[in-house]
């Protein structure tokens, strides 16, 4: 219990103040308190004796020079927080023998003070019920604005897109491969908006309301190629391609443009169309699901698409470079390169070049030169100038479809290393005939291996035959007469090998203006029509 004072009148008729020192621990009498109390109430005293009496903190008993005049009851101290949000009140003892406040006494006492809210009836019975002087109680609290919530979107992909380079297993860096795209599918969650939340109206101890802050709103923010769900608190791909946040605003593309490709964004790897406004640096790499487009030139790079290639400055492959398409491939010139197209390659000149086109290949335009190298189309070649007057080797083949002419490449190699691996088991096979017919005994690893060996010659047999009868089949369909043509416009030098179907020939002289077909066993010369 905290210490606490009262006045009391003493034998002569004037006043004592009576010091009651704190019990358990309790708070001592504050100086200021009493010297406060004592003030208001114009009580004389000796300042001496009373500050002696404090600081020995013992009951004392201090006479004072002031009479006695009349018991008066408990003096009530109220504390009002700054905002208005909590009441304390400390109780006063009365003079001995005065009556002690009343519930409703003290409730006017607040009322005088303009607390009219959030009032602790309960408490304020309970202390009134077991008096303890000069210790604070809450009389009253404010009821607080309940704060509402802002809006929040959350992001389904990486925001904070910078370019860094991959970090190899070996702890070496990859400065080609750069976090630079963030990938997206059809339908995949973009975004969810979470609606903000309103808050409510609060009241402080005086009655005055108290507005929550106002919460920020939101909305979701997106452009085309998105799906926003009915309620509109979600955002869906509808292609598949690249998401971006550009000014909190959700982008979504299936065309993915850069400048260049260098090491400011490394290597490329994409789900759709890829556009690249200047030029692929040497060594870099564009694999695209759908058309690459690139308006500059391609140094020493590889590119492969699903779709189409477009470069408008040509390809210097720089014997390295690389260019494959599942679509036709269109470009400026080609030179010391290796291409691949599902259909037609088309380019005013190749040049050292390694070319194989699903239909045709024309290199018929002003400069139109297929010098060096080796071109195959399945259809047909068409070129101006064809060969080199400096002798370089230059092979252009049509007439067959290039996908049946690697297959059977591929079965001839297959075909090949089956009967290797089959020559080498047949003795090991007829030795152990051999043994078993002279009733030589063997191990059991050496029977366990021949039992293995077995089985692969048998399943080399059966591979062998399919082989053999898929062969015949893909031959059948190269052997079939083509309607294959090479069509020079200008000049053909001579060294040039020209090959149709299954039947070639090497130009021995310079020739002009001709075509060239198949005809029976041979590669002949025809008039252009």
């Amino acid at each position: 219990m905290n210490g606490y004072f009262q006045l009391a009148p003493g034998a002569n008729g004037k006043i004592v103040i009576n010091i009651f020192p704190p019990t358990d621990g309790g708070e001592a009498i504050r100086r200021e308190e009493i010297l406060e109390y004592l003030s208001i109430k114009n009580i004389a005293y000796e300042v001496k004796d009373l500050g002696a009496a404090l600081l020995s903190g013992e009951a004392a008993s201090i006479p004072t020079a002031t009479d006695f005049r009349f018991a008066e009851g408990e003096f009530v101290k109220i504390s009002v927080s700054p905002d208005n949000m909590l009441a304390t009140a400390r109780i006063i003892a009365p003079f001995r023998g005065a009556q002690p406040m009343s519930v409703a006494e003290f409730g006017r006492e607040l009322s005088s003070r303009g607390i009219i809210n959030g009032i602790d009836a309960q408490g304020i019975n309970a202390f009134l019920a077991n008096r303890k002087y000069c210790t604070d109680f809450v009389v009253a609290k404010g009821t607080p604005p309940v704060q509402g919530k802002d809006a929040q979107i959350e992001y389904f992909f990486n925001t904070d897109l910078r370019v860094r380079p991959t970090m190899n297993e070996d702890g070496s860096v990859d400065f080609f491969n750069l976090n630079t795209i963030n990938h997206c599918k059809k339908g995949d969650l973009l975004a969810r908006l979470t609606p903000a939340v309103l808050g409510s109206m609060g009241m402080n101890i005086k009655g005055e309301r108290i507005k929550p802050r106002e919460v920020r709103q939101k909305l979701l923010r997106f452009g085309r190629n998105i799906t926003q769900t009915e309620d509109k608190k979600e955002i869906y791909a509808d292609v598949a391609g690249h998401v971006a946040l550009v000014d909190g605003k959700v982008f979504v593309s299936n065309v993915f443009e850069v400048e260049n490709v260098d090491n400011s964004v490394g290597n490329i790897e994409y789900d759709g169309s890829v556009r690249v406004n200047g030029n692929v640096r040497e060594n870099f790499k564009i694999k695209a699901a759908g058309n690459v487009e690139v308006r500059g030139i391609v140094e020493g790079a590889t590119i492969e698409a699903g779709g189409n290639i477009i470069i408008a400055m040509g390809m210097q492959g720089m014997h390295k470079g690389v260019l494959k398409a599942e679509g036709n491939i269109i470009c400026k010139f080609i030179e010391n390169s290796t291409v691949t197209a599902g259909g037609y390659v088309e380019s005013e000149s190749i040049i050292h070049t390694n070319v194989v086109a699903g239909t045709d290949v024309n290199c018929s335009g002003k400069r139109g030169l297929i010098t060096g190298g080796k071109v195959c189309a399945t259809n047909s070649i068409s070129v101006r100038n064809l060969g080199s007057a400096m002798a370089a080797d230059t092979v252009v083949e049509v007439g067959m479809d290039t996908g049946v002419k690697q297959k059977i490449i591929a079965l001839q190699k297959e075909i090949a290393e089956i009967n290797k691996q089959m020559n080498t088991i047949k003795p090991v096979l007829d030795g152990a005939k051999q043994k078993l017919a002279l009733g030589i005994k063997m191990n059991a690893a050496q029977l366990q291996q021949i039992q293995k060996l077995a089985i692969l010659s048998k399943a080399n047999s059966e591979k062998l035959q399919d082989d053999i009868a898929a062969l015949e089949s893909l031959q059948a369909v190269a052997d079939a007469e083509t309607q294959g043509t090479v069509t020079v416009t200008g000049d053909v030098f001579p060294g040039t090998k020209i090959c149709i179907g299954d039947v070639s020939m090497v130009v021995k002289n310079a020739m002009k203006y001709c075509r060239f077909v198949k005809d029976g066993g041979d590669v002949k010369m025809a008039a252009i029509y």
